[in-house]
């Protein structure tokens, strides 16, 4: 599958993965701040995201094999990735799979185990906005608020609202075939699965996403790995706290 993807920056390549229902362009400020330090930065769209094709197939092996099919594209023979939530176990994933293609790996906010289906509170809130009936963006936010009380996660689905080609409201993302395959996406890596290059996982302070108990999982699959607490900051650690996160990663990285 050809995903999109916007390519900024010259010097070693740095593949960004964004999580469920993000998409490259949650991570543009970032991209620059890792061009401006010497990296060549594919911010992809995952499959069923942004403005990548949509499929009924959305799971770890095939995301994995779409980015290998964009590094063939792109002549990367190895690149850093950083994945960021569902991003960062599609990096894992192809780490395990295809080691020599990952020369770093950098995990932000999720680990190796399984996830039980935890969204459901947000597909009622996405289904209950009608796209037929909208005629503005203030509108889908206020069906949206009637359902989800928290407004980041407000604002973070609203970004994927845009104007067709019809001049409707649609969602850049492919809802069908998310929420068909949702059970996929909590998928605990396959126990047999090792990397055994240079590893960072990254927690955010305020997240459950990643737990001192999971420390022994982690180093089962990434045996070199590091683990650090990024302060002040919850799940999406790379937005509440992107000074803390740059820091970490580029003393990873450099």
């Amino acid at each position: 599958m050809k995903l999109f993807f916007r390519k900024s920056g010259e010097g070693r390549p740095l593949i960004i993965l964004h999580g469920l229902f993000g998409m490259s362009d949650n991570w543009m400020t970032l991209s620059r701040q890792f061009t401006d330090n010497g990296f060549r930065v594919y911010a992809v769209d995952a499959r069923n995201h942004g403005r990548s094709p949509h499929s009924d197939e959305f799971n770890y092996p095939k995301m994995s094999e779409d980015l290998i099919e964009l590094m063939d594209d792109e002549n990367i023979s190895a690149a850093t990735v950083i994945g960021h939530s569902m991003g960062g176990k599609t990096a894992m994933w192809l780490a395990c799979k295809h080691p020599d293609r990952v020369s770093k790996l950098i995990s932000a906010d999720i680990s190796p185990k399984y996830y039980e289906p935890h969204h459901q509170t947000v597909f009622a809130a996405i289904h209950s906005v009608d796209l037929g009936q909208l005629t503005s963006r203030k509108e889908a936010e206020t069906g949206l608020r009637e359902i989800l009380h928290n407004e980041d996660t407000i604002q973070f689905l609203l970004k994927n609202l845009y104007w067709d080609e019809n001049e409707k409201l649609a969602w850049r993302f492919y809802i069908t075939g998310i929420e068909k395959n949702i059970g996929s996406i909590g998928e605990a890596l396959p126990v047999e699965y090792r990397y055994n290059g240079k590893t960072l996982f990254l927690r955010g302070e305020k997240s459950g996403y990643v737990t001192a108990g999971d420390e022994s999982e982690i180093i089962k699959h990434f045996p070199i790995a590091m683990i650090s607490t990024v302060s002040n900051a919850g799940h999406w650690i790379h937005a509440e706290n992107p000074k803390g996160f740059m820091d970490d990663v580029l003393s990873f990285l450099k």
